[in-house]
């Protein structure tokens, strides 16, 4: 088993299930637009790059005119309903409480507040020394800059970070920085994407973590 001084969990898709929550909010602000529904399926391959390039792939080339108010809409309406469907991952909070005496952070591309909302409305945020959400610092996955950042304050040295999640970000944020990486195979991010970008560790479910690190 590898020790571990730092644990970086990636949240949408790894710990925290809101596929169906970002899919909703993204239809509602499509119609009020007056534009097409996207399918789900379509609409989750754009996460994992923060809201605003969420909804300017939805949107796509002949409607980016819309952007402004289309993140004004989507905003709003996801502020109301981002705990409508979101649940825990599978085995996330078990995962965690084996690791309750490591010092973790959850480090994702999605904002700050959003984030906070949902870790505390599952129940999670307890766990976790720090969160940082895309407009946490001026850095964002999969920046260097980021981990950095993490690296300076709580003073832990490359080879004992792991980062945790289920995105091409997550592993290659890993890969910039020099620190080890966790693809989980299992969540939103595209299967054979990350496998391709020959992660440290792989895990078909998140209980595997438990036997891998210490």
């Amino acid at each position: 088993m590898k020790k571990i001084d730092l644990m970086i969990f990636d949240f949408d898709g790894t710990l925290v299930s809101t596929g169906a929550d970002l899919v909703m909010s993204i239809n509602y602000m499509l119609n009020s637009l007056a534009l097409k529904e996207k399918p789900a399926k379509q609409i989750l391959c754009f996460v994992g790059d923060g809201i605003s390039k969420l909804v300017e792939k939805t949107l796509g080339e002949d409607n980016i005119k819309y952007h402004e108010e289309a993140m004004r809409i989507f905003t709003d309406y996801y502020g109301k309903h981002l705990l409508d469907n979101t649940e825990l991952c599978p085995q996330a909070e078990e995962v965690l409480k084996c690791f309750e005496n490591k010092r973790k952070v959850i480090l994702t591309n999605k904002r700050y507040n959003f984030t906070l909302a949902i870790a505390q409305g599952v129940g999670i945020a307890k766990y976790f020394v720090e969160i940082i959400g895309s407009d946490s610092t001026p850095f964002k996955k999969p920046d260097s800059r980021v981990i950095d950042y993490l690296l300076n304050k709580y003073k832990v040295v490359k080879e004992n970070i792991i980062i945790i999640g289920d995105g091409v970000n997550d592993i290659a944020v890993a890969k910039n920085s020099g620190i080890l990486s966790c693809a989980y195979l299992n969540g939103m991010g595209n299967r054979n994407d990350l496998l391709n970008l020959e992660a440290d560790y792989y895990c078909e479910d998140l209980l595997e973590i438990n036997s891998l690190f210490c």
